[in-house]
């Protein structure tokens, strides 16, 4: 084997910055050493991984083909030197989770992987949908767990676990004491909705679809929790899933409003990169979050 793992690293990191400058400063090298090694790998084989485009470095196609395979066998050498350095199983894990999801599910997830791997260390990433599928495209995360459906050729989406929207309001809204809501309650409302990008977004305009032009979506905010105060203060109506909604209703601070001919329902998914190596942290992730939805 003629090329190393360090030239490896300093490809994955311009492939990553575009830029051979911000890949040396994250591997901690001076610029010169980086644009050595990386030309020492491109001349070792006679290849170019990369085109200019004025600052920038963009892989032309040979480096796009190259780039899962490489990040593969990286994973594998980060994984053989954690165990050899200090005999865990599962090392670091890049988790990346959707609000609903890292806000009320991935936490509990996380504080069993790490109470049943003593030193495991996991890093958890919350974002919207969009947002995590970017990364676990560029490889900066393992996998993320996520509310909206895609369909990507370099992506694989494996369902998780069933989930539901609700439509909701304060106890004093005018709509409070409905028995269900009609298309024209609906159109009347002032809404409080999360942002375009969001599994939740995705699923309300399905639920709603041929009704979303005709709404009044007065505020659009990303935070669950944002949402959830503001239709407490009644400044409208909103829909979020129903597992970040529970200890509302129960308190009583918020109300459940029913929406019988509209579709609610949705699922979870775990997303991950075709060609990411699947370590046993990655795998006991997996099983752990299968578990919790049992």
């Amino acid at each position: 084997m003629k090329f190393t793992l360090r030239q490896l690293q300093v490809f994955l990191a311009t492939a990553h910055h575009e830029n051979i400058s911000k890949a040396a400063e994250s591997l901690s090298m001076s610029q010169s050493a980086a644009s050595g090694a990386l030309k020492e790998l491109e001349t070792l084989y006679d290849v170019k991984f990369f085109e200019r485009a004025g600052k920038r470095l963009k892989l032309n196609e040979l480096g796009r083909q190259f780039w899962p395979r490489a990040e593969a066998l990286l994973a594998q050498a980060r994984e053989l030197e954690s165990d050899l350095q200090s005999h865990r199983d599962l090392g670091r894990l890049n988790v990346g989770a959707t609000l609903t999801i890292g806000n009320y599910l991935a936490v509990g997830i996380m504080a069993e992987y790490m109470a049943q791997q003593p030193g495991a260390r996991v890093h958890l990433e919350v974002a919207n949908t969009r947002s995590i599928v970017d990364r676990v495209l560029g490889f900066e995360l393992d996998l993320g767990l996520i509310e909206g459906e895609l369909n990507h050729p370099d992506l694989e989406l494996l369902p998780w676990r069933e989930d539901e929207l609700v439509v909701f309001c304060s106890p004093e809204h005018a709509l409070a004491g409905k028995s269900s809501l009609t298309d024209s309650d609906l159109r009347a409302a002032h809404w409080i909705v999360r942002e375009s990008g969001s599994g939740t977004r995705q699923t309300f305009e399905r639920a709603l679809h041929g009704l979303v032009p005709e709404l009044d979506l007065a505020l659009e905010l990303e935070h669950t929790e944002a949402i959830k105060r503001a239709v407490e203060a009644g400044l409208g109506i909103s829909c979020l899933s129903r597992v970040c909604l529970r200890e509302a209703f129960r308190r009583g601070s918020l109300v459940e409003l029913a929406v019988p001919h509209r579709d609610f329902s949705r699922d979870f998914y775990f997303v991950l990169h075709r060609q990411k190596y699947r370590s046993q942290g990655i795998e006991r992730w997996l099983e752990l979050c299968r578990d919790s939805a049992l």
